[in-house]
């Protein structure tokens, strides 16, 4: 009996210290403040870029959990850290792994809940079983290492690592199923929180965002390069000069569009539609992609509406011509209409008058 009661104390005293260990390592290496992160030199420049960056009012704690934090993956972790520090087997620079995208994305809607809502019910907040388990597209095209460069940049392995068999007949698995429910597109693909510039003004108390002008001008718009393993920011990123045919196209000069053309991007070339473009011509020549595009859900319901009916010769709602924003059966893409696709005798005249346009804005 006695031997049992000795027996129990020293699991429950190995116990305390075990808990008592991670606890301390973990806030050692994060702590709350920001301090505790910068004790390790190997963690200096990423806490010297967060006290410059746009997030620098939101405590590290907020976004990477603190010591109190109930996640025992992120204390084991940072003791693994601490253990790597120790014995000088740190890397050169610490990056973030693909297991680590989804945790800080859940902790971005603390903030941003308007924006994580939007995220979750467009195409960019797919999940990879949707995309690369997906019998009908994975028959007729073969799954390279390419798609990865878009739609599962946070992932360090190959295609092979993620999906099996690589082949056109199936059926086809994840080579570890944990993935599954990982999203495609995260915020952290187009968002680099630590990246330098002023914080926005603040929020209402619904969470929305402050405005168009302001949003512009994002200071953490940046895009994550797989390869590299770090993110690029806009005045960085190319935008290509399109053509539709001979002709140049004129472009808008949003250069969050710059985001768009990395994956939404043109064969060599820069031909108009080719590839995965979608660059507008015809009546929409020249306009952004955010300009009917919603930014994190690319919803396009009643965008037109902020243009149509008032700019409009035809005066009436657009948004039910023959066009593929009506039915995507349309023969008339949105993204290259004319007037004359559907005006072929010509265009009428305004049926609105000018001076009654000029009165609204127009």
């Amino acid at each position: 009996m006695k031997t049992l009661r000795r027996l129990l104390l020293f699991v429950l005293v190995l116990g305390v210290l075990g808990v008592g260990t991670l606890a301390g390592t973990s806030w050692y290496y994060g702590g709350d403040d920001g301090m505790g992160c910068a004790r390790c030199h190997e963690i200096r420049p990423m806490v010297d870029a967060w006290a410059a960056s746009s997030h620098r009012g939101v405590k590290c704690k907020d976004c990477h959990g603190s010591s109190f934090s109930a996640d025992l993956r992120m204390h084991a972790k940072n003791l693994s850290r601490v253990w790597l520090h120790s014995r000088g087997e740190t890397p050169e620079q610490i990056r973030i792994r693909h297991q680590d995208v989804s945790p800080l994305v859940e902790r971005c809607s603390a903030c941003h809940r308007q924006e994580r809502a939007d995220w979750e019910s467009g195409p960019h907040g797919t999940p990879y079983a949707a995309l690369f388990i997906n019998p009908e597209h994975n028959a007729n095209q073969q799954l390279m290492d390419d798609c990865l460069r878009c739609h599962a940049m946070h992932f360090e392995g190959g295609i092979r690592d993620l999906v099996t068999p690589l082949d056109r007949k199936g059926p086809w698995t994840f080579v570890n199923e944990a993935d599954a429910g990982l999203p495609a597109v995260p915020c952290l693909a187009c968002h680099s929180v630590h990246r330098k510039g002023e914080p926005l003004p603040p929020r209402s108390d619904r969470g929305l965002v402050a405005g168009p002008a302001q949003e512009i001008a994002r200071p953490s718009l940046a895009l994550y390069d797989r390869r590299a393993r770090e993110h690029v920011g806009l005045d960085g990123l190319p935008m290509p000069a399109m053509r539709d045919g001979e002709r140049p196209v004129k472009a808008s000069p949003d250069r969050r569009q710059a985001l768009c053309y990395q994956c939404h991007a043109p064969r060599a070339g820069n031909q108009v539609f080719s590839g995965d473009d979608r660059t507008p011509t015809g009546v929409h020549e020249g306009l952004s992609c955010l300009a009917c595009h919603e930014k994190h859900g690319q919803s396009t319901r009643a965008s037109c509406a902020g243009c149509h009916p008032r700019l409009s010769n035809c005066g009436i709602d657009v948004e039910t011509m023959d066009t593929t924003f009506k039915s995507p059966d349309s023969r008339h893409d949105v993204h290259r209409v004319g007037c004359a696709d559907c005006h072929p005798k010509g265009v009428p005249k305004r049926k609105t008058p000018v001076s009654a346009l000029r009165a609204v804005g127009g």
